[in-house]
């Protein structure tokens, strides 16, 4: 139930398909989940332990036919690899602490959009919406084993802002909404001017306040996600904070960059001269397609050598390349950094003063998302339930079928599988790539300010050329991802070793990992690390469906997270498998509003002869027909766009 195949899920019941949905792992998201702190050492320990799960027997076989084949699903996820886990705080005794509000049994607690998913398909849909006829359609419990589920307990949600038109700048007229956290602190949270050393057993009480996600991302305000959250409606099931600053790393120490205009001219750390060679470079790349002239010639150059002919200071060379374009410094070409610099400049101003955006709870919220968008238009899921193989016909060479671990056989017309439930016959000619995560827990930001309450991005550049670059997420305590006085930092990069031996280089520059109480002068200014964890995520991005042996046309692989910054490779791939299953259907459109849902005369007259006393239960009569999809159609208006 990872995001690519979240969102195929949503479209095609969307589109009026019947979709099951069923997942091995007993939480939502997958490699894309979010969870609490005790969730995560859960996961942490599954992995390091890498106990193969014992075939069940070879029962399920007899429902293979002699006409018949199978294609056997792996039974164990090897995507994740050399996870090492450490704790610098005050280890003091936390065997017999527990988290604080243990309602993991509870609806509504859990995980926000996913818990509760079949009563969410009843209670979110609004009139003309599809709904499933009564015990067809219904989901089974999705309660969670305590410590594993993706915690993203909703709390504090009362108070809100809406980017509608004209209350952000640079938002475009009559453009959809999406809903907005506040960015202030609250007073409680900035008073305290020497907060005491923060011990390892109140990150395990807390636990609960941590929403840590598998994979860092964030979305861009005119990216491929955003689009279609807001073109689907799904949008209105998760809520979005601005990314509030763009950091660099130069010369050994943490600066924040000038993107906007108003930064630019407001910067204390740039000359005027620099502020105009920066603003005119700027204004060429939001165009630069216009005036092929000035890069004639650099197309085969990499962008870095490309900026050093721009008359641009080593400075203004650093920011735009690391900061603004964040492409590599040895593999992007002048095309490419061109082309990444004017999507950062367009994604400026849409909702903040930053191109990005970051789901409230982590981005673990955003597959859950459309986990319910496609409950509420019928769909079923399934947690905790592995599947035993694929069932292809040998004639048609065409998959009919899955048998399930209960030995059920459960036929379609379209298998939608993600890579890791592939096993290792199926993927002898796969080549995978590797990302390294890292995810830490420290007493403060790397960069202090007057506010805490900052989402920064910072790319650290390597030491060795050809190396790739280190992309850092530090998220404060207003996301939702962490608890009072600590903050959530997130680093990926490309693999080139372990993911240790990546990071950790990185890790020391920035923080402190220093126990000690007493420490040099330098290493008190930099941030402490409380807690850290390492790990390896297989990388399928990329590979393409004939390099996997032996899967029928109407099976499709959807792949796990790849290591760029947003989304826009999950979407399209969700996109182009829908595509190529239902080619006349449009991906993702928005649920019809109750009031352009006409009903079929026919059908609802018997209803409101019956119930023409009472106007409350004619609304909810005409509500449960168009649930039905009988006689209901979708008015279009004259001047809809």
């Amino acid at each position: 139930s990872g995001l690519p195949e979240s969102i195929i899920a949503a479209a095609c019941a969307r589109s009026g398909q019947r979709v099951l949905h069923v997942d091995s792992r007993n939480y939502y998201g997958g490699n894309w989940a979010s969870f609490s702190f005790s969730g995560l050492l859960s996961w942490i320990k599954e992995n390091q332990q890498k106990t193969d799960t014992s075939d069940e027997g070879e029962g399920w076989r007899k429902l293979i036919l002699e006409n018949e084949e199978a294609i056997s699903l792996s039974k164990k996820d090897k995507t994740i690899q050399h996870v090492e886990d450490f704790c610098y705080g005050d280890q003091d005794s936390a065997e017999d602490v527990e988290e604080a509000g243990a309602l993991s049994k509870l609806p509504g607690f859990g995980a926000s959009a996913a818990e509760g998913i079949a009563q969410e398909s009843e209670k979110e849909s609004p009139p003309g919406e599809m709904k499933s006829p009564p015990g067809e359609m219904e989901s089974p419990p999705l309660e969670k084993a305590p410590g594993t589920e993706p915690a993203s307990a909703r709390e504090g949600n009362d108070t809100e802002m809406s980017s509608e038109n004209g209350s952000s700048p640079g938002t475009a007229s009559g453009e959809s909404t999406l809903v907005l956290g506040k960015t202030e602190a609250a007073p409680s949270e900035v008073t305290a001017k020497a907060p005491k050393p923060i011990a390892y057993s109140q990150i395990v009480r807390e636990g609960r306040r941590f929403n840590i996600d598998l994979v860092s991302k964030l979305l861009y305000s005119r990216g491929l996600l955003i689009e279609l959250l807001i073109k689907s409606n799904v949008s209105r099931y998760a809520e979005f904070k601005n990314a509030t600053r763009i950091l660099a790393f130069r010369e050994g120490k943490v600066e924040q960059v000038p993107c906007s205009r108003a930064d630019v001219f407001n910067s204390r750390q740039l000359t005027m001269v620099e502020k105009r060679m920066l603003m005119k470079f700027l204004t060429f790349c939001l165009d630069y397609e216009q005036h092929p002239d000035e890069y004639q010639g650099y197309e085969n150059s990499t962008f870095a050598q490309y900026l050093r002919t721009q008359k641009l200071t080593p400075s203004l060379q650093h920011f735009i390349l690391h900061s603004i374009a964040m492409v590599s410094e040895t593999d992007s070409s002048t095309l490419e950094g061109l082309q990444a610099t004017k999507k950062f400049l367009q994604c400026l101003g849409r909702y903040g003063n930053t191109p990005f955006l970051f789901p409230l709870y982590g981005q673990g919220e955003i597959p859950q998302c459309f986990c319910r968008m496609c409950a509420v238009f019928g769909g079923i899921y399934c947690l905790r339930h592995p599947v035993q193989c694929l069932v292809v016909d040998r004639e048609s060479g065409r998959c009919k079928a899955i048998v399930d671990h209960f030995g059920q056989r459960i036929s379609a017309n379209y298998f939608i599988v993600e890579d890791s439930y592939l096993s290792e016959s199926t993927c002898t000619n796969v080549c995978y790539r590797q990302i390294s995560r890292a995810v830490l827990i420290t007493d403060q930001s790397v960069l202090n300010t007057d506010s805490e309450q900052q989402v920064s991005i910072l790319t650290v550049p390597p030491v060795d050329l050809g190396k790739p670059a280190v992309c850092v997420i530090e998220l404060c305590s207003s996301t939702m991802t962490c608890m009072k006085d600590t903050y959530l930092v997130h680093l990926t990069c490309p693999s080139t070793k372990t993911a240790r031996e990546d990071l950790e280089p990185v890790v020391q520059k920035l923080f402190n990992l220093n126990t000690e109480k007493e420490t040099e002068n330098e290493e008190l200014e930099k941030p402490r690390v409380l807690w850290a964890v390492y790990f390896n995520m297989r990388d399928s991005s990329g590979v393409e469906k004939n390099s996997y042996s032996g899967l029928p046309s109407n099976v499709y692989v959807c792949s796990g997270p790849d290591s760029a910054l947003g989304n826009d490779c999950a979407v399209k791939q969700a996109e182009t498998i829908f595509q190529d299953m239902f080619p006349t259907e449009d991906f993702c459109p928005a649920p019809p509003n109750p009031e352009d849902i006409i009903y079929d005369e026919d059908e609802i007259a018997p209803e409101e002869s019956e119930f023409s006393n009472s106007a409350e239960a004619k609304a909810d009569s005409s509500a449960e027909e168009s649930g039905s999809g009988g006689g209901a159609a979708v008015k279009k208006e004259d001047n809809e766009d």
